[in-house]
């Protein structure tokens, strides 16, 4: 399927510039096919005591979102023989950390979130993520292993591989196993060997107290109506689970070299963009990556985040060469604007 740019660019746009009137949203939002750009804008404010105005080069926290960067991590060292999928986690972490852990984690398991550990934040059951640095302040969670005093002493959820239940403090875990194998930390890591070899010059994990130049603040609504940044009530310094930060085209450039195996070995990059869990009716999870499933045909890879100030979306629509990206320093914005551009492209 392909879409002629002289009779979907401008409708796209014009859909997309109608939605930001209505909700406000502040970021940027880039919409390719092939080599054609099907959409590009950027909106609202990255700075708003400054006026500073968001730009499409400019660098947005993702939340979760990077949770795809992890799994890429693992599948590297899998591939360079230093973990394996079916490999027992805790035979490679101290297991004295996580006394009540089971001994039959998996890394498989942690990837598809599976493994049946408890979370830090169980999305499900807690709705205030700021809520949680009340007794640990946020500004002290700098590297994986910082966020053990959350979680590492708590009992099993359920039995590893029983069921898909989402857990960022696999993800965290998965982060300790980056560093343990790879004697790197995990945010040089992801920096050296994916963000590079992609050419991500604009991303990377900053950190919240020492921001580089050109970085979209995060800004939530406060009980007065005012809108305040985030920097209290997210970690300081993004980690396995998230936290990085990224342009809307260097996330583009992260699906190009993913797809084209430039990061992964073919079989490998094959086995992350695999639905082996399900979550719901058609929706899946690969490896750090939600997979839409229809009639046993994949319509889109995708990633997203959501946390106080961010809000995010990227995928990938395989049968029509479609990538989507939007990145929003609000709460809230993302997902309405991949709605749009979904109804618009007729892509779900």
């Amino acid at each position: 399927m392909k879409l002629e740019q002289t009779e979907q660019q401008y409708p796209l746009q014009q859909s997309i510039d109608q939605e930001v009137l209505l909700s406000g949203f502040s970021g940027a939002v880039l919409v390719t096919q092939h080599d054609q750009t099907l959409a590009a804008a950027a909106y609202g404010q990255a700075n708003v005591a400054e006026e500073r105005i968001n730009q499409l080069n400019t660098r947005f926290g993702i939340a979760s979102g990077s949770k795809l960067f992890t799994a890429i991590a693992i599948c590297q060292l899998v591939e360079q023989g230093k973990l394996s999928f079916d490999g027992k986690v805790l035979e490679v972490l101290d297991k004295l950390k996580f006394p009540l852990f089971s001994p039959e984690i998996t890394v498989h398991q942690l990837l598809t979130h599976s493994s049946g550990i408890p979370d830090y934040f169980d999305e499900e059951v807690m709705e205030d993520f700021a809520a949680l640095w009340k007794d640990i302040p946020m500004y002290t969670l700098r590297r994986p292993g910082d966020f053990l005093p959350l979680f590492a002493a708590l009992p099993m959820k359920f039995t590893p591989g029983e069921h898909f239940h989402y857990n960022n403090a696999g993800y965290i875990m998965l982060g300790l196993l980056v560093e343990a194998v790879s004697g790197m930390s995990f945010t040089d890591y992801v920096e050296q060997h994916i963000f590079r070899p992609c050419g991500m010059q604009d991303s990377g994990y900053f950190a919240l107290d020492a921001l580089p130049a050109n970085v979209a603040l995060g800004y939530i609504d406060s009980e007065n109506g005012q809108s305040i940044s985030n920097i209290y009530s997210i970690p300081v310094v993004g980690g396995g689970d998230g936290g990085a930060f990224v342009t809307a085209a260097d996330m583009q450039k992260l699906w190009t070299c993913l797809l084209g195996h430039k990061l992964l070995q073919p079989e490998t990059t094959i086995l992350l963009l695999t639905p082996h869990i399900q979550e719901d009716e058609d929706t899946y999870y690969g490896y750090g990556v939600w997979i839409r499933v229809r009639n046993g045909v994949v319509l889109k890879y995708h990633v997203m985040g959501s946390d106080p100030g961010i809000s995010f979306r990227s995928a990938v629509y395989p049968a029509s060469g479609v990538n989507f990206t939007a990145l929003c320093n609000r709460s809230r914005g993302a997902y309405r604007l991949m709605q749009v551009v979904e109804g618009n492209l007729l892509l779900d």
